[in-house]
C-alpha cells in the first residue's frame, strides 16, 4: 500500500478545503443556511475520511495483521452525508426548500473525496460545474420557468368562515401549479397569499376573473 507524505496530506486536505469553501462561499453570499463553514467541514471531513480509509492502515498491513477495503469508509460517506442533505430539505406548505442545499452537500462531500484520493483533476472540474449550476444556471433556470408561464402571487380575500377549497380546485383544474400558501386573518374574513406558476395558455387577468366568481371570494388581485 502506497503511503502519503505529510506535505502530501496537508495539501490534499487543504485542497478540499479551497475547493469546497469556494462553494460554500457562493451559497455564503446567497445567505443560505448552509454556507462557507458548512461546505468546508462536510469536505474535508470527507477528505480525512478518505484519507484514513486508503492510507492510514499501511503499518497492519504491511505486518500482516489486517486485510481491509479502502472503498468501505468512502461507502458510508456517501450514506452519512445523504442523511445530512434529508435534514436540509423543508418542507413548507406546498413548497419543499433545501433541495439545492442537499445536492450542494453531497457533491462537497464527493469534491472532498476525490481531492483526498489524488482525482484533483475531477475534483477541480467538479468545483467549477457545481459552481455554474448554482450562480448563471439559476439566472437560465429562472428565465425558462417564466417562458413557461407567468410566475406571481395571487392574493384572495375570502369571506368570514370561507374555506381556500374552491380556489385550490379551481386551480388544479386550470392546470397552475402552487408554490406556496399563507394565510393572514384580518377583522373579517383573511386574506390568502398564493404563489403561482400560470401553464402558459392562462393569464392572469383571465385567472383573476374566475376567482372572483367564487362563491367563498371577496376579492382578489395579482402581483408578479
Amino acid at each position: 500500500m502506497p503511503e502519503l507524505s505529510s506535505v502530501d496530506i496537508l495539501l490534499r486536505l487543504g485542497l478540499a478545503a479551497l475547493l469546497t469553501g469556494a462553494i460554500g462561499a457562493e451559497r455564503e453570499l446567497r445567505e443560505r443556511a448552509a454556507g462557507l463553514r458548512t461546505y468546508m467541514v462536510v469536505g474535508v471531513g470527507s477528505a480525512l475520511f478518505t484519507l484514513v480509509s486508503a492510507y492510514a492502515w499501511s503499518d497492519f498491513i504491511q505486518s500482516g495483521e489486517a486485510r481491509i477495503d479502502p472503498t468501505r469508509i468512502a461507502a458510508q460517506i456517501v450514506t452519512g452525508v445523504g442523511f445530512l442533505g434529508a435534514g436540509a430539505i423543508l418542507r413548507q406548505g406546498l413548497s419543499v426548500r433545501g433541495l439545492t442545499t442537499a445536492a450542494g452537500l453531497w457533491s462537497a462531500a464527493a469534491i472532498g473525496m476525490a481531492a483526498a484520493a489524488g482525482f484533483w483533476v475531477a475534483a477541480v472540474a467538479t468545483t467549477a460545474i457545481v459552481m455554474v449550476a448554482l450562480a448563471p444556471l439559476r439566472t437560465l433556470e429562472g428565465h425558462l420557468v417564466r417562458f413557461g408561464g407567468d410566475l406571481g402571487t395571487l392574493e384572495v380575500h375570502l369571506v368570514h368562515e370561507g374555506t381556500i377549497g374552491p380556489v385550490i380546485d379551481l386551480l388544479g383544474r386550470l392546470g397552475v401549479t402552487i408554490q406556496s400558501i399563507e394565510f393572514e386573518p384580518t377583522g373579517e374574513g383573511r386574506w390568502v397569499r398564493v404563489e403561482v406558476e400560470l401553464p402558459s395558455k392562462e393569464k392572469p387577468p383571465d385567472l383573476l376573473r374566475q376567482v372572483a366568481e367564487l362563491p367563498p371570494v371577496e376579492g382578489a388581485k395579482w402581483s408578479g
